[in-house]
């Protein structure tokens, strides 16, 4: 990386107190930069990434990296960007997540030189009374008037008094790890703010804070693996290609901010092309090829790059088209859609279908119903693919 003061500003959307934090940076001094991880899923994708290579970027510079991996705290769920309750993790889930977690951080970070801790190292044997002091430093008003907490409540949602105690939780990890600067999304600022307030109660100085924008997914909603819309850190190369090349012209510019760490310079390049009037899809090409070669290098970016351009501007079938086995060979085409997974829902197949974006072996096709034969060739849209095979029917 060439360039690690840039990435740890680029994105930046609060910085708390960004005099301090700039004074501390300046001096030389080893920083502890701290990151909480509650390991909710087994994956990470490439909006996780962000806080990861601002950290690389830290870690570059000598600073001493703190994984904060929320063993507690992740059963209970973070809910400051949801708008209903979490459910609740079980600590055998918790802690397999944990795992995957790390292992997908180490391809960005060198994790020998990362200090890895488990807050409930320290909450699972916190007393009772100690909690009791933790909590008298908020009240219940500052909990609730959080936005999404408000908006449950104006609805009549229920929020439980577990989700109260996050933000002071999470606060109380930046003392045990005596951290000199947090960062996260930016849907992180009232967590990271509140450990703040814990560390002056513990006599400790307080944490600066960095909070970075949320990248968005394919569809310009944010990432969720419900939606459908995420890229994952361990896709493929050429899904990884692709799914890049689907996202919005408008959201190039982002992408190159967030999900890249070239320099400042090539950035401004990327946006005078765009003003010139330069063909996107070019634009989002290089895009892809740098997020491709991140995380599989240059010659997976450039065997992504060819078989994304031999498929969709020559025409050509992927070689790697999914098989779906199928028990019977007459189905509504919905329904066929829906069970290859090629459309979430039936909703979605019939749009598909009025849309003329479904084809069978390359053929447009727009009937309610259809005879299918082995190794036929289902399309829906311009990425999604399906190759049928026909199981034993006697």
């Amino acid at each position: 990386m060439n360039n690690p003061e840039e990435i740890i500003f680029r994105g930046a959307t609060h910085i708390v107190v960004e005099e301090e934090f700039k004074k501390k940076l300046a001096s030389g001094n080893k920083l502890r930069i701290k990151l909480g991880i509650d390991p909710s899923g087994s994956r990470l994708t490439i909006g996780h990434a962000v806080n990861l290579w601002r950290l690389k970027a830290f870690q570059e510079l000598g600073h001493q990296i703190v994984l904060v991996i929320g063993t507690f705290t992740g059963q209970i769920g973070d809910s400051s960007d949801k708008e209903s309750e979490r459910p609740m993790l079980g600590a055998e889930e918790v802690l397999e997540n944990m795992q995957s977690y790390t292992d997908f951080a180490s391809r960005v970070l060198d994790m020998d030189k990362v200090e890895v801790v488990q807050n409930g190292d320290w909450f699972n044997d916190m007393p009772l009374s100690k909690f009791f002091e933790l909590q008298n430093l908020f009240s219940v008003a500052q909990m609730v008037e959080r936005d999404n907490f408000a908006q449950r409540i104006d609805k009549g949602n229920r929020v439980g008094l577990h989700e109260l105690s996050y933000a002071l939780l999470q606060g109380y990890d930046s003392v045990e790890v005596r951290a000199d600067v947090e960062i996260g999304g930016n849907d992180q600022l009232f967590n990271n703010l509140a450990g703040r307030t814990v560390q002056k109660a513990y006599g400790q100085k307080p944490q600066d804070v960095i909070v970075y924008d949320l990248l968005l997914g394919s569809d310009g909603k944010k990432m969720s693996k419900t939606s459908g819309n995420c890229i994952w850190l361990d896709d493929e190369p050429n899904d990884m290609y692709g799914k890049v090349m689907r996202i919005s012209d408008e959201q190039i510019v982002q992408y190159y901010e967030l999900a890249t760490i070239v320099p400042n310079e090539q950035i401004d390049a990327v946006k005078s092309r765009l003003d010139k009037g330069e063909n996107p899809r070019d634009v989002k090409a290089d895009l892809a090829k740098e997020i491709v070669t991140l995380y599989h290098g240059k010659d997976a970016a450039k065997g992504a790059l060819e078989a994304f351009d031999s498929q969709f501007r020559d025409g050509n079938l992927p070689d790697d088209i999914p098989i779906k086995k199928l028990g019977k060979i007459d189905w509504q085409l919905a329904d066929l859609l829906v069970y290859t997974e090629l459309a979430p829902s039936k909703t979605e197949a019939k749009r598909l279908v009025e849309q003329g974006a479904v084809r069978l072996n390359q053929e447009k096709i727009d009937s309610e119903e259809v005879t299918i034969k082995e190794a036929d060739i289902l399309q829906a849209g311009k990425h999604r693919f399906a190759k049928l095979s026909i199981q034993d029917l006697n």
